[in-house]
Parts: C-alpha cells; sequence; structure tokens
C-alpha cells in the first residue's frame, strides 16, 4: 500500500473518533420529564403540554427574562434563584420593580409537577396560570400581558423560538404560559440523601443521628410534611400569629374565617437553601424554627389540632430531640438540584 493510501486511512479514522466523542459528549444533553421511583403520579396535565426540547428551552429563557417586568429589570429568576433552592435568598419578602417591597416571602419553585395549588395562600390552581399573578402584581412585575407580547413580538429571537416550540411564529398568552410551565414542571428536586436511602442506591443509610431525627419526624411532623414531597399541600395555622404585615393567608382567598392566618405547608427539601422561613421569613435558621415549634406556638383561634395535643400548645423537643431533627433535615438537602445546568440562567 503506498503512502497515500494509509494517510487517507488515518484522516477517515481520526474523523470517526471525532464524531464518537462529539457524541458521546454532546453540548447539552436534554431529559424529558421522568417521576423518581419514589414519588407518587404527578399531578400536572402532561396531555395538554407535552415537554418538548424547544418548549423547555423557550419556557427557561422567559423564566430568566426580565421583559417580563413592567422596566425591563425583574425576572421570574431575580426571586427564585437556583443557587438558593429557587428562592429569594436573604430577603424576609421579595423586591420587586423599583425596589418594592412585597409582603410574602418567595416560596421554593421544585416539584410543581406534583403541585394542586400555588402560592402562600392557594389562590391558583393550575400551575399554567401561576405566572400571571406576579406579573400583574405591582410590587413584583407589575406588566400586562399584552404588553409583554408585544414586546416578545419586537425581540429578535422570540419569534423564531416560539416557531420552533409550537410550530409558528405566533405568540400569545396560553403559548407563554405553557412554555414557563414546562420550565418550572422539570425542577424536580429527587437525588438528596434521603432518596437514595428510600430508593436503596449504592447500599445508601442514614446515620444513627439521622434515622432517631427521621423516627422522630414520622411521629411529630409528618402529619403535616408528607413524604415524599414533605408537604400534604394542606392550608394551616402553625401558631406563629400574624405578623407585622398582617396577611390573613388563606382567607383572603376564600373569605372564610376559619381560614385566616392559615398558610400552605412548605416542603422541607432544600431548606440549607431555602432560608429564612415561614410565609413572611421570620425566622433566619432552623434552630428558631424548632424553638417555635417546641416553646413559642401561639394559641390562636385557627391553631392546627396538630399542635394542640397536649396541655401546652407545640411539639416538646428536647435539645437532643432538635439535633436529631436537624440531622435529618440535611437529608433532604438535594445538592445536584441547585448546581443542575439544565436550569440556570446560561446553558
Amino acid at each position: 500500500m503506498n503512502k497515500r493510501y494509509w494517510l487517507v486511512l488515518l484522516l477517515f479514522g481520526a474523523v470517526l473518533a471525532c464524531s464518537k466523542k462529539a457524541a458521546e459528549l454532546p453540548d447539552k444533553i436534554f431529559e424529558t420529564f421522568k417521576r423518581p421511583s419514589n414519588f407518587p403520579e404527578p399531578a400536572y396535565h402532561f396531555n395538554t403540554n407535552a415537554i418538548t426540547e424547544a418548549k423547555f428551552e423557550l419556557g427557561r429563557k422567559l423564566f430568566y427574562e426580565p421583559r417580563l417586568s413592567r422596566n425591563n429589570t425583574i425576572s421570574c429568576g431575580s426571586c427564585h434563584i437556583q443557587t438558593a433552592g429557587f428562592t429569594h435568598h436573604g430577603h424576609d419578602v421579595s423586591h420587586g420593580v423599583d425596589d418594592r417591597l412585597g409582603s410574602r416571602n418567595s416560596p421554593a419553585i421544585m416539584n410543581l409537577a406534583w403541585g394542586k395549588s400555588f402560592f402562600w395562600d392557594g389562590g391558583v390552581t393550575d400551575l399554567d396560570l401561576q405566572p400571571i399573578v406576579p406579573i400583574n402584581n405591582p410590587v413584583e412585575m407589575d406588566e400586562s400581558i399584552d404588553n409583554i407580547i408585544t414586546k416578545l413580538k419586537e425581540h429578535p429571537q422570540y419569534p423564531g423560538l416560539f416557531k420552533r416550540a409550537f410550530g409558528s411564529e405566533e405568540i400569545d398568552t396560553d403559548r407563554i404560559m405553557k412554555a414557563l410551565s414546562q420550565f418550572m414542571v422539570m425542577l424536580v428536586s429527587a437525588n438528596s440523601k434521603y432518596d437514595k436511602v428510600m430508593r436503596k442506591e449504592n447500599n445508601e443509610q442514614f446515620s444513627e443521628a439521622e434515622a432517631r431525627g427521621y423516627a422522630l419526624f414520622k411521629t411529630s411532623c409528618a402529619g403535616c410534611h408528607k413524604e415524599p414531597l414533605f408537604t400534604d399541600e394542606s392550608y394551616r395555622d402553625n401558631g406563629i400569629g400574624a405578623g407585622p404585615n398582617d396577611d390573613p393567608g388563606r382567607h383572603g382567598v376564600t373569605r372564610q374565617e376559619e381560614d385566616r392566618y392559615k398558610f400552605k405547608v412548605p416542603s422541607l427539601r432544600n431548606t440549607a437553601y431555602t432560608a429564612p422561613y415561614m410565609h413572611d421569613g421570620r425566622f433566619l435558621n432552623l434552630d428558631a424554627v424548632l424553638e417555635h415549634y417546641a416553646e413559642l406556638v401561639k394559641n390562636t383561634p385557627n391553631l392546627d389540632p396538630l399542635l394542640k395535643q397536649g396541655a401546652t400548645p407545640g411539639i416538646p423537643l428536647t435539645t437532643a430531640q432538635r439535633s436529631n431533627l436537624l440531622a435529618f433535615l440535611k437529608t433532604l438537602n438535594d445538592e445536584q438540584f441547585v448546581r443542575d445546568p439544565r436550569f440556570a440562567e446560561t446553558y
């Protein structure tokens, strides 16, 4: 064989090797929605909004798009920061356009595919409608859908992105909402130590302190924070009182007096990233949260019955029990979730 033949053969082999390497290491990896094996069936209506890569990518871009606000400065991602478990780290209540103060702490955005109602008061029951509330709220994004549609139509990229996602360049409310839902339902947090123990992955086991904390959790906390989502989606008065904003909570939606000062039970997942805690962010750390339940629960008119089991309202906790509970709560932190590049502003 002559030298030219060997050269061609070598070049052909190099091209194949490069192609194989490129196939093995793509720039982007899209994984559609998957239900974790230790999770129940989701509540979201995927039959009306099937997940596709193009819709997800559009939804992610819209999630971080400041044009959704009146002055083009605030995006969904401004108050729902990935490294903070998609909450507003360091703020008791969130700041919107013109640095206006809201009255509530930004709730964590995770595992929304299992959500049946949204916000601290449950004022919205369909995820596809959820973004309209912060968009229209005068202390959050203070914008109208009509203005947003105009801005997106005038943008050099969005008509093409909507065509790729939905088949035409039409931009309307329904498509914007469905794209945002595509991004939000993909924010699944299910890879904590707790999840690995439950799924028996790699022989993962709780430490002695974590196991004691888990046992205590099941007897004292699971009535509201139901596994594996660690919320039962209910609304309860946990005895923290009205607070400086005198927020009526669920009462503002139902107008029923028995719902006054009731708020949605938050998930206990990722508490290492989501401080401060409660609907108004009044507790800066988990020690303060446990102190409240052990010693400071107020006997309010609508106090949840689970907090009225003894002579004194609350959940009696010794110092050792608090320590064990904190050890267990740490097993619910999902570092992979807060670092997942799929959910970052730039990918």
